[in-house]
């Protein structure tokens, strides 16, 4: 089995502002332990695939500080766009590198930001979808039992069991549901969906098929860059290569690999998920972050110094000053040297739109840096 990791590490985290800016995004961030949320989920990975197999995907304005924080991958490990696309242009790059040193390579495509608390059930899940792959030109989700109704999440629906001895349970894909009501969510846990983790495993020869038969326009631009780029590695700073990915990344679409191949592919029966039940989230908010911190008996949850009479259910983060609360409910408190946010838990999934109402309002030197 030729495996490859591909780590996608291109977000820009605007939710944990103000700790993450335009420069520093959530990847790059010590929130949950010694190590960035980027170093975790290599080191995570390393028992599954050689150094050499490991590769990173970012956008060009962070690939220096991307590179800075995994020394001990080499050169050929990275890869820059010239621009966020999201994660369909991003995910077929990579397989024309693959496809360009291994025409037989396994594909485990990994966001660089997700926590994942239970490491074992993780890889022997990965190694099962490798095996899968191996003998079935489909497409592979990893969904997660859920734990609760998640609004933030999207949602994979199970339908017929795949027969065979996997290592886990593997099932068609019926269809996929984007960021449900409270209510909805909870229709479908009851029915048996999982949390779309965005863990996707295939050969990369298949991906690419998959894109030209779904995809058309976006796979016309990779093979442009296929057939110009013919003998270059695509993380090369050679001015032709970088010419012709920022013209044919102006062209292409900004599309969700979800969007753009797996849901029409899943309506012809093309997409399979395994169920997995390890720890996991997106870590895709402030509010995620308290889900996932210890607590006191008052449910507040802090990193850093804070003081608390009255308070429960909030988040302080506050490395260097005092935060002290005083009969608050649900408060997250940000607290960094140029910036404060106070901001309702509930409301932490708007902290994206206050970022561009922020930047809109002259405040951009605010979430660049």
């Amino acid at each position: 089995m030729r495996g490859y990791a591909v780590i996608l590490a291109g977000g820009r985290g605007t939710r944990f502002w103000p700790l993450s800016r335009a420069h520093k995004p959530k990847q790059l961030l010590t929130i949950l332990g010694r190590k960035s949320l980027i170093q975790e989920t290599i080191d995570r990975i390393a028992p599954l695939f050689r150094r050499a197999n490991t590769l990173v995907v970012a956008v060009a304005d962070h690939s220096k500080a991307i590179r800075r924080e995994l020394p001990r991958l080499p050169e050929r490990s990275f890869l820059s766009e010239p621009q966020g696309n999201n994660t369909a242009p991003c995910i077929g790059l990579v397989a024309l590198e693959l496809m360009a040193r291994d025409p037989d390579a396994i594909m485990t495509v990994l966001p660089a930001d997700h926590w994942i608390s239970d490491s074992g059930p993780f890889r022997r899940t990965i190694r099962a979808a490798m095996r899968l792959a191996e003998k079935r030109d489909l497409l592979i989700t990893i969904g997660i039992r859920p734990r609760y109704p998640e609004t933030g999440y999207g949602y994979i629906l199970k339908g017929e069991k795949l027969p065979g001895p996997w290592g886990a349970s593997a099932y068609q894909v019926r269809g996929f549901k984007e960021k449900p009501s409270l209510k909805k969510a909870a229709q479908w846990i009851h029915r048996g969906a999982l949390w779309n983790s965005g863990i996707f495993v295939w050969k990369a020869s298949t991906l690419l098929a998959s894109l030209r038969r779904f995809t058309p326009s976006l796979f016309h631009s990779l093979e442009r860059i296929q057939d110009e780029a013919r003998g270059l590695w695509l993380g090369s700073s050679h001015p032709r290569l970088r010419a012709l990915l920022k013209r044919e990344y102006q062209k292409m679409a900004s599309l969700s690999i979800d969007y753009a191949l797996l849901e029409k592919a899943g309506a012809e029966g093309k997409v399979l998920t395994l169920e997995a039940s390890f720890g996991w989230s997106d870590v895709g908010n402030w509010a995620a972050l308290h889900r996932l911190l210890p607590k006191d008996r008052e449910g507040n949850a802090a990193i850093g110094k804070w003081f608390g009479r009255d308070s429960r259910d909030c988040l302080v983060y506050s490395p260097k000053r005092l935060v002290a609360l005083l009969g608050t409910r649900e408060l997250v408190v940000v607290d960094t040297p140029d910036a404060l946010l106070v901001c309702d838990l509930k409301q932490a999934q708007e902290v994206r739109d206050l970022v561009e109402e922020l930047q809109k309002k002259g405040y951009s030197s605010y979430t660049l840096r």
